[in-house]
């Protein structure tokens, strides 16, 4: 009788815990496609959950300043989530105007970045000074890209957001798809094991000798 290669008790536990996986991967690279293809709602949508996240834990943060009252940390941990606190109600009501000022601050960081490579290369000039030179290149092109297209360049940040998106979900995807393969090889190999090591002639039990 052949026996059965379906994972059971742990091994079914992990080949369910994989395909949780898969299935999260799919819905976020469903989530990143959409993004990219409406990207002024990726930015809207990034901007309001960025402003409530800022907006909670300034909550959370003043909730852990009143409780350690009394502390030499009391007044800072206040002035810490009161200033997440207005950030998150600048972000909820103005998401279009934030996005715009993330963008032009993501372009000076580029820009800024660049010219510090680029300089940093030619003057250091070590074994990696043509990658290095390339680096910067490539960071000033980028943020003399998004300043070319500001404001309108605020959609870069609903762009990175789903392109963060579709590259986590193909990654969830690949250790899903490949997770529920190797718990399958290794019970169909346990399962051949378990059906070879029993069997008659494989000197499992000992025949009885005449007297």
């Amino acid at each position: 009788m052949a026996r059965s290669t379906k994972p059971t008790g742990e091994a079914a536990k992990l080949q369910r815990g994989f395909g949780l996986l898969a299935a999260l991967g799919v819905l976020l690279v469903i989530g990143g496609v959409i993004g990219l293809l409406y990207t002024a709602f990726a930015t809207l949508t990034t901007m309001l959950l960025f402003g409530w996240l800022l907006l909670v834990g300034g909550l959370v943060g003043l909730l852990h300043a009143i409780q350690a009252r009394g502390t030499n940390f009391f007044w800072l941990g206040v002035v810490v989530a009161a200033l997440n606190i207005a950030a998150g109600v600048v972000v909820i009501r103005r998401p279009e105007a934030t996005a715009e000022a993330l963008a032009m601050f993501g372009a000076l960081l580029f820009l800024t970045g660049g010219l510090f490579r680029l300089a940093g290369s030619l003057v250091v000039r070590g074994p990696q000074m043509g990658w290095t030179l390339l680096q910067g290149a490539f960071d000033l092109f980028l943020g003399i890209l998004v300043l070319s297209v500001w404001p309108s360049s605020r959609y870069v940040m609903g762009t990175l957001f789903s392109l963060a998106l579709l590259f986590d979900g193909l990654g969830l995807l690949a250790t899903g798809f490949g997770g529920r393969r190797v718990v399958s090889m290794v019970s169909e190999r346990v399962a051949g094991e378990g059906g070879t090591g029993h069997g008659p002639g494989t000197g499992g039990s000992k025949p009885v000798q005449p007297e």
